[in-house]
């Protein structure tokens, strides 16, 4: 079985001319960024990414572009404090990452059951140095980055991403997008909220023209 891992080195290639290797990054920065706080390597290559969109006016500019101001003001320690304040906090977190929250209400809920038995239909398996469970934001984009990229085209092919991203992702991430966003304390990740929200819209929308 193939194992899913979060890589922490997923910086979206904005010279890509491929649009499949574009989004495959995108899912690879958004796992990074939610499954935990950037070290100052990551931090710095964010700060020195491009943010102008090879074609002008293209939708996720602008949600790029303030992620990218927002990590050139921030200092890797007040992320890392956001981070802890929004997602991990004393007892009960602020905001959660899983889907079964949002999908069903609780924790580790049936919804974290179907998405386990996609995953065994598609090869897939969590790696056991990852502690969180599947229905993990992070997790979940690492899954469609696999999906996107992988050489497996019996698996890594548009009607596997678009079957699982209509049952596992876009029911929910928006709602977590508005949790996030309704923080006070969220600045850094406001921003990384934002450019979800329109990367999931975009993705929804191109899945509803195939």
């Amino acid at each position: 079985m193939h194992t899913t891992t979060v890589d922490p080195n997923h910086i979206p290639v904005r010279q890509a001319l491929d649009e499949e290797v574009a989004r495959a990054e995108l899912y690879g920065v958004l796992a990074t960024l939610y499954y935990a706080p950037p070290d100052d390597a990551l931090l710095a290559r964010l700060r020195a990414a491009v943010t102008e969109a090879p074609v002008a006016g293209a939708f996720l500019e602008e949600p790029w572009r303030a992620l990218v101001a927002r990590a050139r003001e921030a200092s890797a320690d007040a992320i890392r404090d956001e981070y802890e304040a929004l997602f991990i906090g004393v007892g009960r977190p602020a905001v959660h990452l899983y889907a079964s929250h949002y999908l069903s209400g609780f924790l580790n809920d049936k919804p974290l059951a179907a998405l386990r038995d996609d995953l065994a239909r598609l090869g897939l398996a969590r790696s056991e140095t990852m502690p969180e469970t599947e229905d993990h934001i992070a997790y979940l984009c690492e899954v469609m980055r696999y999906l996107i990229a992988g050489d497996d085209a019996e698996v890594c092919n548009l009607t596997q991403q678009q079957a699982f991203f209509a049952r596992h992702l876009h029911p929910w991430v928006p709602a977590l997008c508005d949790a996030i966003e309704r923080e006070p304390q969220a600045r850094f990740y406001a921003a990384l909220a934002g450019l979800t929200r329109a990367f999931i819209a975009v993705e929804a929308q191109a899945f509803d023209m195939l």
